[in-house]
């Protein structure tokens, strides 16, 4: 398998209709450990997420893997923090990204049947996907995106209004993806989450990278006052 990170970005700018949403933004992703976007609300963390992805491209400057565009596509997935599902049942659901691979229907939904039963899910292969509730919603997302395997997987909080033991849950999935060598690059609000599951942090703040650096560093000893402000539950205009 060739490896898709690192992922450059090099000035890169997103604008809508003429207004500025982000950027310029210069980092560099690499393999490793959780690397945890923070900021506060409206800082961009969403849209950076999908330049990453390619959901949004850039307005201006570049975005480059280490491999082309169309093996990178293949090599990712992306997580919404409202769950998008299909009107077909959890196990359908999750076979889907195999079928379009071309995968044989047949194994795609044993392969779905083993991943639902990982996340729990294994009573509901039948069930409608919308009867779920919302922690299994969301783990429904993440099996459906990491059944391929991807190198790299990207979530915009996924956690979010889910209740702890959901959050547990989820959690040790990704760190199971972790383990098996999935690069996970995931927007959150939740300092404890960061805390537990960061390698480093990107944060966001005023439309552009402010910090970017170890986890620990970063919240046991922000460099700049707005990131210690934001650790410290100030507001950020």
């Amino acid at each position: 398998m060739v490896a898709v990170l690192p992922l450059d970005l090099k000035a890169a700018t997103v604008r809508r209709r003429g207004r500025h949403i982000i950027g310029p933004v210069t980092l560099q992703v690499k393999a490793g450990p959780p690397t945890i976007v923070l900021g506060p609300n409206g800082a961009g963390k969403t849209t950076l997420l999908q330049l990453f992805h390619g959901l949004v491209r850039a307005s201006s400057g570049q975005v480059s893997w280490a491999v082309d565009m169309p093996q990178a596509d293949l090599a990712q997935a992306y997580v919404f923090q409202t769950p998008t599902l299909m009107r077909r049942s959890v196990q359908d659901n999750i076979a889907y990204p195999l079928i379009v691979r071309g995968v044989a229907r047949r194994a795609a939904r044993r392969q779905a049947s083993e991943a639902a039963q990982s996340v729990g899910l294994g009573a509901h292969l039948e069930a409608p996907a919308h009867v779920l509730s919302g922690g299994e919603r969301q783990k429904l997302s993440i099996a459906r995106a990491m059944i391929t395997e991807p190198q790299v997987l990207f979530l915009d909080e996924p956690t979010t209004n889910l209740d702890g033991r959901s959050v547990r849950e989820i959690e040790e999935m990704l760190m199971a993806a972790v383990a098996r060598g999935t690069k996970v690059v995931m927007a959150t609000h939740d300092l404890g989450q960061a805390r537990r599951l960061a390698g480093d942090v990107i944060f966001i703040y005023n439309k552009g990278i402010h910090e970017h650096g170890p986890a620990s560093g970063f919240l046991d000893a922000p460099v700049t006052p707005e990131a210690a402000a934001f650790l410290n539950g100030d507001i950020l205009e």
